[in-house]
């Protein structure tokens, strides 16, 4: 078992996110508490992902609080069908293999890790997009290219379709975020 350990921080707002990354070959669990400010109000995220050994989203887990406690807990087979706990199917996100959460850098590092472009080449992909504090849930269109490849790591070029959206990500050789410009940057552990 590899355990990764990673502190991102907000660029404009009081935060702080604690990732402890587990993996093996068989699968990952990402475990982490997010702690920031949207719209001056405090909120507290807490989310379990689980991977399998193509990095597939099979499982995710989220309580926020906000102030109530609002939970979100989704299944997934890893071929784009997801359900809901109590076993209903959520045929909207038909198609999607990976989350993006909003309040996280991490949902990156899913597709990065699963997808394993060669430099030059990108790929459109269906996310099941996870808005913070409401935890609602939508399919939205992204784009991944990567830009940049090396040992000491790489980087990626991240396109919203849906909205337009683009952000040039470094990631380390784990394919963990260092720096989202304008909303995340990634905290020095020594």
């Amino acid at each position: 078992m590899i355990e990764r350990t990673a502190l991102w921080q907000p660029w404009h707002a009081a935060g702080l996110e604690h990732l402890r990354l587990l993996e093996n070959d068989a699968s990952a669990i990402a475990d982490s508490l997010v702690i920031q400010l949207i719209d001056h109000q405090p909120f507290r995220l807490h989310y379990e992902i689980r991977v399998d050994e193509a990095w597939r989203v099979r499982e995710a887990n989220l309580d926020v609080w906000a102030p109530e406690l609002r939970q979100l807990k989704l299944l997934s087979d890893g071929l784009g069908h997801w359900t809901e706990v109590t076993g209903g199917a959520l045929d909207p996100l038909d198609g999607c293999v990976d989350i993006d959460i909003t309040t996280t850098p991490f949902t990156n590092t899913l597709p990065i890790r699963r997808i394993q472009l060669e430099l030059g080449e990108g790929e459109e992909i269906s996310v099941a997009y996870i808005r913070v504090p409401e935890l609602s849930v939508e399919l939205v269109r992204q784009r991944y290219t990567c830009l940049e490849k090396g040992s000491d790591g790489s980087l990626y070029r991240y396109e919203g379709l849906d909205t337009g959206f683009v952000a040039d990500l470094p990631v380390d050789p784990d394919g963990l975020v260092l720096d989202y410009p304008g909303i995340f940057r990634r905290l020095p552990l020594e």
